[in-house]
């Protein structure tokens, strides 16, 4: 703050000290007392900023910061004041500072304490003694994370869209030669068994190999379709939990076999979701397998709760697997985008889909070597538009 009051100042200070000598004791305290004043109404200015605003001393040591900043990167005016930005934000070059006489804008993206995008304005604060060395450098951070969250929506909109277009033409260019083709091989496999059992046993494995590998084109096929052709979800009251319990049913033999805990934590006044029961049962099983396939310990734990507030239905699954590293996690619901050396990368995608046509949203956080936790958030009806009053015009 003492740079900023010599920076505002620094003219009325010199006239003060050329005739400090001439001026009253009572005058001289009412000057304290209106620098003062002025200290505090620029301190309020700046924690009143939505924006984040750091001043850096010529050093690269950080000697005001406001609210914003400190909210933005975690961080607190006890811990950072007379310390150097590089060694409070990760990302930012002391020497670079030092050097630069241009302003600077840049993007930056952060994970701790929350994943913001943020972009900072960088601007040098002139010395008129010394133009070679800046006084100090101001820094004004601007959260992005909703435009940019607007415009990745916006690109995977459009590239939905091309899947979707793209899907029509998979559907004919693909889906037809694979029913002739599994039709042609029926007939020879009637063929086949009419021969010697000699001459048919080696024909039998290559007609069961090609048949195999005909149902996984056409099962890649239907995955496709089913991640991008837009449906209609067939909505009706349900409980979310029995379509848990149903699902961890189908799957309890696997996940018995891998020696996995299941914890069930499930609300018993949870009211009915108006969902497509199909649909969901989808969303939970492609959820719950992904989990234990990421479990490789003996001690495996899957931890599933349910819950509700007045508006959402909150559904948590969490496991103790081997993570998302911090570089996949923007891809996630990038189709054929995967991490398992079997898995197509459409799940999540396909899952995205099935929450978002109930007006839902799904939230995933992951650690490396801690495990991942999905949470679902489902309003309990479907969104409806809502009237907002007329503007009160004062004439």
């Amino acid at each position: 703050m003492q740079l900023i009051l010599g920076l505002v100042k620094s003219g009325f200070l010199e006239k003060l000290v050329s005739r400090l000598d001439r001026v009253e004791p009572e005058e001289i305290h009412q000057i304290v007392t209106r620098l003062i004043q002025e200290k505090g109404f620029l301190e309020n200015v700046f924690e009143a900023l939505q924006e984040g605003l750091i001043i850096i001393d010529p050093e690269g040591k950080i000697m005001f910061l406001n609210r914003a900043a400190c909210q933005f990167f975690g961080i607190t005016p006890e811990n950072s004041l007379g310390e150097k930005i590089s060694s409070k934000i990760r990302g930012i070059d002391t020497i670079s500072l030092k050097r630069s006489k241009q302003a600077i804008s840049r993007d930056i993206e952060i994970f701790y304490p929350e994943h913001r995008m943020l972009n900072f304005y960088l601007s040098p604060i002139d010395d008129p003694k010394n133009q070679e060395l800046p006084l100090g450098q101001v820094m004004l951070i601007r959260d992005n994370t909703s435009s940019h969250a607007e415009t990745q929506q916006n690109i995977e909109s459009e590239r939905l869209n091309a899947l979707t277009l793209l899907a029509a033409g998979v559907a004919h260019e693909i889906g037809n030669p694979l029913n002739s083709l599994d039709i042609h091989l029926q007939l020879l496999n009637r063929k086949i068994n009419k021969l010697a059992p000699g001459e048919r046993k080696d024909l039998t494995e290559h007609l069961k190999t090609a048949r195999n590998e005909i149902s996984r084109l056409d099962t890649i096929l239907k995955q496709f379709l089913n991640a991008v052709r837009p449906t209609t979800p067939s909505r009706s009251p349900h409980d979310l939990n029995a379509v848990l319990h149903q699902t961890l049913k189908l799957l309890e033999p696997e996940i018995a076999s891998r020696n996995i805990s299941v914890n069930l934590e499930l609300s018993e006044t949870l009211p009915k979701a108006l969902i497509d029961p199909d649909q969901f049962q989808q969303v939970f099983y492609n959820l719950l397998r992904n989990a234990y396939q990421s479990i490789s310990s003996d001690e495996g734990l899957i931890e599933i709760h349910t819950h509700s507030t007045e508006t959402d239905f909150l559904i948590s699954i969490s496991d103790n697997g081997t993570g998302i590293p911090h570089e996949n996690m923007g891809s996630l619901f990038e189709p054929y985008r995967t991490t398992k050396s079997t898995g197509s990368g459409l799940g999540l995608l396909i899952v995205r889909r099935i929450i978002r046509e109930h007006g839902g949203e799904i939230e995933i956080q992951s650690q490396p070597e801690a495990g991942t936790e999905i949470l679902i958030h489902l309003p309990h009806t479907a969104p409806r538009p809502r009237m907002l009053p007329a503007p009160v015009i004062d004439l």
